[in-house]
């Protein structure tokens, strides 16, 4: 895996981002690290079209991934937790808060994440630090900003509502009777392995077409909102549910939102990797 702190070197070809490598255009590793899991960005594809020399490509600093991670963690815990407020004063319904959730975190997709990779949940950061997909050096600064940015969205819903903490209580992620404990965590762990294997399959295997990996992502998101919104409130990020809990002082099976996302997506990232096959050798 290549340096993340070097600001420039020379890209793969465009070959190995979004379609599947030609056979005679492949690297030794086969498995190569996508732009969800490092966050590169690249100069436009047509200047491989020009000529056979590959293009550059600019990494973004640690500062800025981190920066990104924070804002888009924010944008997404404040439309997503707003939604639930306002489904109870305006009746969105559950359809109206799955398509928001569904919606914001394509938006910050494809808004940033070819800065940081798009994570904007410390499970899918640690899933790929478990697999070795990410490095584990930069996970706390990940985890900090994604942690921070949930808390600051909660705190300006609170801000916004005027101290109207029975509204802040909504953004709370807890399991609605008569679902038990148990019931619960398997919703979650179910959910967050579902998601993750969505991520793997669209937007880290570089024979998918990345181009589309934000309207997957989103869609898994909205379905899984959609299903089971009203019984667990389908968070599936542990800073989401940390950020209102910490606001709201509310921590109740905060454990749960902590524990079951984090093994969901751990889980769907190694069975990802059994069931990637392996790209053709060159003969």
């Amino acid at each position: 895996m290549a340096d993340d702190d070097d600001h420039h070197h020379v890209s793969l070809p465009n070959n190995y981002l979004g379609c599947s490598p030609k056979p005679g255009q492949l690297p030794n590793d086969h498995h190569v690290v996508s732009t969800i899991e490092e966050g590169k960005v690249s100069t436009p594809s047509q200047a491989s079209t020009v000529s056979n020399i590959p293009p550059l490509t600019i990494t973004p600093t640690n500062a800025h991934k981190i920066i990104a991670e924070l804002v888009g963690s924010y944008v997404i815990v404040f439309i997503g937790c707003g939604s639930w407020i306002m489904d109870e004063e305006h009746k969105l319904s559950i359809v109206g808060v799955a398509v928001a959730w569904g919606l914001v975190v394509m938006v910050m997709i494809y808004s940033l994440g070819h800065v940081s990779g798009g994570h904007f949940n410390p499970a899918v950061t640690i899933a790929f630090a478990a697999c070795h997909k990410f490095p584990w050096r930069q996970v706390p600064g990940y985890l900090a900003s994604q942690l921070a940015g949930s808390a600051l969205a909660v705190l300006t819903l609170l801000i916004i509502f005027q101290d109207d903490e029975d509204k802040i209580k909504l953004t709370v992620t807890i399991y609605q009777p008569p679902t038990t404990p148990s019931e619960a965590f398997a919703w979650e762990f179910m959910l967050s392995f579902i998601l993750m294997l969505t991520i793997c399959g669209v937007a880290t295997d570089n024979r998918a077409i990345n181009e589309l990996s934000g309207v997957t992502v989103g869609a898994a998101v909205l379905f899984s909102v959609l299903i089971a919104g009203n019984i667990t409130r389908a968070s599936m990020n542990p800073a989401r549910s940390i950020g209102a809990a910490l606001v709201s002082r509310k921590y109740n099976s905060i454990w749960l939102y902590m524990v079951a996302p984090v093994l969901g997506m751990t889980a769907a990232t190694f069975m990802y990797d059994l069931l990637w096959l392996p790209l053709p050798q060159p003969q």
